[in-house]
């Protein structure tokens, strides 16, 4: 039965009829504090459901404090890894929520965040891998952010580098892989090519619109299934109709010029 569930949830966070699907995380509060587009989760979570987007990601406190009671339905993913800027170790995330609570606070998917390169990536992937197991008892999706990150990484968008994060992700048992956009989408290609699970886009810094737009399309062009982008959306001047505007890229197949102009 649990296969139905997670059936079911899938739904939920990815569009139907394209199969792909734009999420934004708003775990950020954790790392960074409240910062500027997520200081009122409620009215972060509201513009982006306008906007069409699929799913939002965030802590226990994101249903607790950010839950809306009207608009557009939007599917809830819970963030199970922390860490903060002011640890002296920021890129050891460890766990903070388990499946069961996630599923129980009526969440659609979980997601986790790991490090690979870093020096404590040996303790990060035997977590992941307790909470895949756990996702496949109670039906529960599972994002897994994989990022090349730490002491063994020169550069966060080297090829090999974002080859392996992303292809770790499929072998243990994420549903959904999101990770670095490697600058272009010939090189792109290779790295939903090595990874069986479908691949999202990361956001990354905060770019300018028409860049972000032109990855977004690289990407979808590569094979990207969607995207889980962030501050490039609740920090834009107008997260609803960045969000449509992007949506419309990735399930109609727009182009970014043509997303540019949805937006004027």
């Amino acid at each position: 039965m649990s296969n139905i569930g997670k059936a079911v949830r899938l739904e939920r966070i990815m569009n139907r009829n394209t199969g792909k699907t734009v999420i934004v995380p708003m775990d950020h509060g954790v790392t960074v504090g409240p910062i500027n587009g997520l200081i009122n989760l409620s009215n972060a979570v509201d513009m982006v459901a306008e906007g069409g987007a699929n799913a939002v990601i965030g802590h226990i406190g994101l249903p607790r404090f950010g839950h809306r009671h009207s608009g557009k339905d939007i599917g809830l993913i819970l963030h199970l890894s922390a860490s903060t800027r002011y640890s002296p170790t920021p890129n050891k995330k460890v766990i903070v929520n388990t499946v069961e609570n996630a599923l129980r606070m009526g969440a659609d998917g979980v997601s986790i965040h790991i490090n690979i390169g870093d020096e404590y990536e040996s303790e990060m992937l035997r977590d992941f891998g307790k909470v895949a197991v756990d996702c496949m008892y109670w039906g529960m999706p599972l994002i897994a952010m994989m990022y090349p990150r730490g002491q063994h990484i020169k550069d966060e968008k080297d090829l090999e580098a974002v080859k392996l994060a992303a292809r770790v992700g499929a072998e243990l048992g994420a549903d959904f892989v999101k990770t670095n956009y490697t600058g272009d989408p010939e090189s792109f290609r290779e790295v939903v090519e090595g990874c069986p699970a479908p691949i999202l886009i990361a956001g990354g810094s905060k770019l300018s619109t028409e860049e972000m737009f032109k990855n977004i399309e690289n990407a979808m062009k590569a094979g990207a299934k969607g995207l889980s982008i962030g501050r490039n959306v609740f920090q834009h001047e107008n997260p609803t109709s960045f969000v449509k505007a992007a949506c419309a890229i990735v399930h109609h197949k727009i182009t970014a010029e043509e997303a540019i102009e949805m937006l004027k």
